[in-house]
């Protein structure tokens, strides 16, 4: 790792570390995006040790302040939360660029990364190689919510007795993953419960 790519991975980690919203992982509080987008890095580096650095960058920078951009200054109901999603996204994006651009990268790099972030390459086959990013960062992102949100997420719909929401919402994030993530997910080390989730989901 260069030491340009440390300073911009350092420089996200200290925006985040901002997050007043804790997350616990082995009864340790942690600010919420700060953990998310070094868990993001860790199952990167785990399953894609190859990744460019513009991809390293984008995928730690992913929820970069997230808490900016409130869901509550948004309308209840779908059209309401994919308008914040999108708002989201599009910070996100320009958030990281500037903050490469501080650290000596260049407009080009910055712009790509945010094209990777967006992941508007997803539906532009014409970059190859931003669109293979831009399904690397979709399947790290799936394969961090299945190993340390999904148990979570799980939970509060359990208890509202609505295990249909909780098939729909793996199905959904099953068609975002490529083949290569489906099979890394399917390896992955789930209490038995969520497994049987996920079988359902599959099935």
């Amino acid at each position: 790792m260069t030491n340009q790519l440390k300073n911009v991975l350092s420089a996200i980690d200290d925006i985040n570390r901002e997050d007043t919203n804790i997350t616990l992982s082995n009864a340790k509080e942690y600010p919420k995006e700060l953990i998310y987008g070094q868990r993001m890095s860790a199952c990167l580096a785990q399953h894609w040790p190859q990744a460019n650095e513009l991809l390293q960058i984008a995928v730690r920078a992913q929820h970069i302040k997230r808490w900016h951009i409130k869901r509550s200054e948004f309308e209840q109901g779908k059209a309401g939360y994919y308008q914040w999603r999108i708002a989201l996204g599009k910070f996100h994006a320009e958030l990281a660029a500037q903050t490469i651009l501080e650290h000596g990268y260049n407009k080009e790099q910055a712009s790509q990364t945010a094209s990777i972030i967006c992941k508007e390459n997803l539906k532009n086959k014409t970059h190859s190689q931003l669109n293979a990013d831009s399904q690397t960062l979709e399947d790290v992102a799936c394969l961090v919510f299945l190993e340390h949100y999904f148990e979570e997420f799980a939970r509060q719909y359990i208890e509202k007795d609505n295990e249909a929401k909780i098939i729909r919402i793996v199905q959904l994030t099953w068609k975002k993953m490529s083949a290569q993530a489906h099979n890394i997910a399917l390896k992955l080390t789930l209490p038995e419960h969520l497994m049987a989730l996920v079988a359902k989901a599959l099935s």
